[in-house]
């Protein structure tokens, strides 16, 4: 197990009950994502404190993420364990959102315009996104047992409000990250104060290779469809 780096912060004056804001910044570093080379946006890490010891469950959620001008909207989303995540089509064509990754298995089938399918994810982890119509469509769940969470903006500042004071296990993803990388962006925090600030850090994306995803049947892609009218599934 790599050994987390340990980090303790006090306020002045800390009153029993308190809930503390986690303050950082990651910063994203050998990147090849033009975003990121030309315009420093260090934008959609997650970013969340796992309490060391045990803890209660946090409370589920009722969240969606839109299917939009063929795109998964937010591209990035975080849940908490027992949520609910609803997969409205607000396109005027025809999608089929699933995931066949290590995170949860889930296939919603092809539905029409205007109408919503939903998935209830029980248990914590990475889940990736796509549509076996449209290959170009991608997106990440982040499923936690744990409600103190956050996401770097463009800057790539993050702030988890609502802290209780304790020992927590900073955690950070991204998808294009190797599991390395992020293990040795992580480290442990001792919360004993109302601001807590986390010196800068740097998430490596050397090693990361972009591989074209296979449709829900692990096949590749059929040429794209026109996007006029139904969509036969493919089966092989």
């Amino acid at each position: 197990m790599t050994l987390l780096s340990r980090i303790c912060f006090s306020a002045a004056m800390a009153c029993p009950g308190f809930a503390a804001t986690v303050l950082g910044r990651v910063e994203l570093v050998d990147s090849r994502a033009p975003a990121v080379r030309q315009h420093h946006d260090y934008s959609g890490v997650a970013v969340w404190l796992e309490p060391v010891g045990a803890v209660r469950p946090p409370a589920p959620l009722h969240v969606q993420m839109l299917q939009k001008d063929k795109m998964f909207q937010p591209h990035l989303l975080i849940v908490t364990v027992g949520s609910t995540v609803d997969f409205p089509n607000l396109d005027p064509i025809f999608h089929n959102a699933f995931s066949n990754y290590d995170g949860q298995l889930f296939d919603v089938g092809l539905y029409p315009p205007g109408s919503t399918r939903s998935i209830h994810f029980s248990r914590p982890g990475i889940v990736r996104v796509f549509c076996n119509i449209h290959s170009s469509m991608s997106a990440v769940i982040v499923v936690l047992d744990t409600p103190l969470f956050g996401v770097s903006k463009a800057d790539g500042r993050f702030d988890i409000a609502g802290a209780p004071e304790g020992e927590y296990d900073l955690t950070f993803f991204h998808e294009r990250a190797t599991e390395t990388a992020l293990r040795s962006a992580g480290r442990r925090v001792t919360v004993s104060g109302e601001r807590v600030s986390i010196p800068p850090v740097s998430i490596s994306e050397t090693g990361y290779l972009s591989i074209p995803h296979k449709n829900k049947y692990g096949q590749d892609y059929p040429p794209a469809p026109d996007d006029a009218g139904f969509y036969p599934a493919t089966h092989k």
